[in-house]
Parts: structure tokens; sequence; C-alpha cells
């Protein structure tokens, strides 16, 4: 009797070894590590905050001599792109910084852990560092340049095609920092497949933000046009960066 209960509870102990986390849970648990990692660092944070703000005075500097005028508001759309852009790629080539560090990326992968989970949790991770310095870098370059100009009432809807804009580029940049991370030169490596990638998404994203700060009667219907082309583009490329990220991984 007591031999058979032994075996229950040797049997009952290795089922609980072998059991492997829901893929719900190893994304939970991946995510809370990376947020608690930075939040407690706040290294990648930090250095984007402070680039985003480098990158604002020299767009100042740029347009010193500029005469103020509603004619800002057409360029200025793509200026504030450029800043989330050049801001996202520093954040981007730092996101593995971590892992990388005493192979620990080598024992994350030889763990029994969904590489779909791992790019889930990353990306989501890299959504929040760059809605967090989004959140002051934008209104900043607003007080930065408002004297040029004075954005129409609907310019608060351009919070719409950052968000949407801002999962994209972390979607994708979640898989291209993974590719280039263990490459020679891989910040220029990265920018140089980043860039051409997301041309799609920044250009729908650009006509969105410029229509939203211009107003007018076509603001409808041109941020609904950009909208839906920058959300299938969304679907489309972080669904393909799921799917290929365990090749990505493996290789």
């Amino acid at each position: 009797m007591a031999d058979r209960k032994k075996e229950k509870l040797q049997e009952s102990g290795r089922s609980a070894i072998c059991a492997r986390p829901s893929t719900f849970a190893q994304y939970k648990t991946l995510l809370m590590k990376d947020l608690k990692q930075e939040f407690r660092t706040k290294d990648m944070i930090v250095s984007m905050g402070i680039y985003a703000v480098l990158v604002i005075v020299v767009f100042g500097v740029a347009l010193s001599f500029a005469k103020p005028g509603s004619e800002f508001l057409e360029v200025s759309g793509g200026l504030l792109w450029s800043l989330v852009v050049f801001t996202s790629l520093l954040g981007l080539n730092r996101s593995f910084s971590h892992e990388m560090e005493n192979g620990c990326m080598e024992g994350m992968l030889l763990a029994p852990l969904d590489r779909g989970a791992v790019f889930l949790a990353k990306m989501t991770s890299n959504v929040v560092f760059l809605l967090i310095v989004e959140v002051v870098a934008v209104p900043l370059y607003w007080l930065f340049f408002s004297s040029y100009a004075t954005p129409a009432d609907t310019a608060w809807m351009m919070i719409i095609p950052l968000l949407v804009g801002t999962v994209g580029i972390a979607g994708i940049g979640t898989l291209l920092s993974t590719i280039t991370t263990r490459t020679r030169g891989k910040d220029v490596l990265l920018a140089l497949l980043f860039v051409p990638v997301i041309f799609p998404l920044l250009y729908a994203c650009v006509s969105a933000t410029t229509a939203v700060l211009i107003g007018g009667d076509v603001v409808a219907d041109t941020l609904m046009v950009s909208l839906v082309l920058a959300v299938g583009y969304d679907v489309i490329m972080i669904l393909a960066s799921w799917i290929l990220y365990e090749f990505v991984v493996s290789a």
C-alpha cells in the first residue's frame, strides 16, 4: 500500500515537472520580466527620451529661419513621424541588450517556450516603452513649435494614427531587431532593413496625421482611408512576423 502511494506521488511529481505552462502564461511572464527590468533600470526609456529631445532641438535649429504660417502644418506631420521613427530605432536596437548579456538569450531559447509568446511579449513591451516616450515627446514637440502655426480642432485625433503606427513599428521592429542583434554593425543594418519595410505604414500615418492637423472637409475621408491602410498593414506584417519568428530565432 505504501509502495503504491509512493509511486503515485512520484508520477504526480513527474507530471508537474513536465507540465508546460500555457502560451498566455508564458506571454504574461515574459512581458512582466521585460517591464520590471526596464522600469527598474530605465535605460531604454531614458535614452529614447533624451534622443527625442535632441531630435526636436535639431528640428528647431533647421526651422529657425522659417516663416510662421499654416504651411508649417503641411510638413509637421512628416517631422513628427521622423521623430517617432528615429527614436524607435534607438529603442529597438536596445530591446534585446539584456537578453544578449551572459548568454541569456540562448538560455531562454533552450527553455520549452513558445516562440510566438516570446515575440508577442517583446512586441508588447516595445509598444509600452514607445508610447511612454511619445506621451512626453509629442507635447514637447508642439510646445517647441507652437509659434509657427495653430493646429485645427481635430488635432487631438492624431492619437489614433500614433497608436496604430506605434503598434506596427514595434511589431516589425521586434522581428528585425532579432535578425540583426547578432550581426556586426547592427545599428546600421537595422535602419537599412527597417525604414524600407515600414514605408507603407509611415506614408499612411503621415497622411492621417497631416489631415487632422490641417482640418477641413476632407479630414474624415483622408483619415479613414489612411487608417484602413495602416491597420491592414499592421495585421498582415505582425501576423507574418509572428509566424516567422520561430524560424528567425532558431536560425
